[in-house]
């Protein structure tokens, strides 16, 4: 049961003038004069001043309870303080952060906040980034839910290393070898069985040696699947909601957050541009089988230029470029009923149809030279029948970091994983 209690947060206080209120808190900067104190009270909804008797000498972040008298004053945030509080501390004095937690922008290198994540992430600029990922996160699980999809949540740890090309984290299974889940490609695939459409929001792990700003060793993967699709383009039409329904949920849930970071949300058009991977590739003058980053910023700056949008679908990848599961394209065999999502020249999204009979999984591992056995409990669910699907996994943290601007996708992570970090 919760209990009722008198706390105020601070983004309240407007409504309360005249009457006398708790707040809690974290002391977020202390300004001594020399008849006055003010302190400044930081809590998860923002700040509130307090006007206090001269000589007092918490250290800032030491956790306080306040009870004071809301009075209007136009020049304290909110328009409102504190005043003649009783002040309590409910923490022990705090030792000082690593970083001076009241400035308007964070004085310190990526490698400090990492380092001190904890703490530093108090900063309202670094919390800001996680309360817009927050609320994606949200949107896509309700915008998702209104689809009629069911949430799942499947296995991180594994038997075996099949489900894509990337590598596998191996670790010991009681003796035995199993592997950290690259993705939960296989396991929503077999649940379009049950409950024919599905999503899930968890970690995926790849093992793979990149030292980049755009990669980790762990992220978080919103993933999505589908039955009784005609083709790849039902799911592209998903995947424009949920995108959809992620900004319209940071425009509600996070709208101080973008106010903080001065941000603006992208429009999403009612119907994303695509271009098919071959005319991309005439058109950025190559004839490799995979885009490079380059070849994404200047297909996003292309996008933005001839249809102004700041996303665009590339479809039809080669086969030899895409997984066994995926469904070729029945007029240009070469190429696949498969798309990557650009959002402002970076990809942010792979999905596409997949197979769906038992006898073309076969023809698919024996094409690539693939034994079946690894992959028996997989292919069991397309012996018993499953319908047309297709699916996409989308990176939140990739995601988070575009739309914030950050230079860096662990500066959306809170505690990241990659080749040099494991703590904290």
């Amino acid at each position: 049961m919760i209990h009722p209690t008198t706390r105020v947060l601070a983004s309240e206080l407007h409504g309360h003038v005249g009457e006398t209120v708790e707040v809690s808190g974290w002391l977020h900067r202390r300004r001594g004069l020399k008849s006055v104190t003010f302190l400044v009270i930081r809590d998860r909804s923002g700040l509130a001043q307090v006007v206090a008797e001269s000589g007092l000498d918490f250290p800032e972040e030491t956790v306080l309870r306040v009870r004071a008298t809301v009075t209007a004053n136009s020049q304290a945030p909110g328009g409102v303080e504190l005043t003649g509080p009783e002040i309590t501390v409910l923490s022990g004095l705090a030792e000082p952060p690593p970083v001076s937690l009241f400035r308007p922008t964070v004085p310190a290198a990526l490698p400090v906040i990492l380092d001190s994540a904890p703490v530093t992430l108090r900063h309202p600029r670094l919390a800001a980034v996680h309360r817009i990922s927050a609320a994606s996160l949200a949107g896509f699980r309700s915008t998702l839910d209104g689809f009629g999809f069911t949430e799942i949540q499947t296995p991180k740890v594994v038997s075996s290393a099949t489900e894509s090309g990337a590598n596998v984290f191996a670790l010991d299974w009681f003796g035995g070898t199993a592997y950290l889940a690259q993705s939960p490609q296989f396991f929503k695939q077999t649940m379009v069985g049950v409950f024919e459409r599905v999503y899930e929001t968890g970690p995926v792990f790849r093992a793979e040696p990149h030292d980049t700003a755009r990669h980790l060793a762990q992220y978080t993967s919103l993933d999505a699947e589908l039955g009784f699709v005609t083709d790849h383009r039902d799911v592209q039409a998903v995947l424009r909601e949920a995108i959809a329904g992620m900004l319209a949920s940071v425009a509600e849930r996070a709208a101080g957050a973008l106010d903080l970071l001065s941000l603006q949300l992208p429009e999403v058009p009612a119907e994303i541009p695509q271009v098919h991977f071959s005319e991309a590739m005439r058109m950025l003058g190559t004839d490799e089988p995979d885009l490079a980053p380059a070849h994404e910023r200047r297909l996003g700056e292309w996008a933005l230029r001839e249809y102004g949008s700041e996303f665009l679908f590339v479809v039809g990848y080669p086969m030899c470029k895409r997984p066994f599961y995926t469904h070729p394209d029945p007029a240009r065999p070469a190429y696949s009923n498969s798309f990557d999502l650009l959002f402002r020249g970076l990809e942010l999204v792979t999905g596409g149809q997949r197979l769906h009979r038992h006898e073309d999984y076969l023809a698919a591992l024996a094409a690539r030279g693939e034994p079946v056995e690894p992959y028996a409990g997989y292919l069991r669910a397309f012996a018993h029948g499953m319908p047309p699907h297709g699916g996409f996994a989308l990176g939140l943290e990739r995601w988070t970091a575009r739309l914030t601007g950050a230079d860096n996708v662990r500066r959306t992570t809170l505690f990241p994983r990659d080749l040099h970090r494991l703590a904290p």
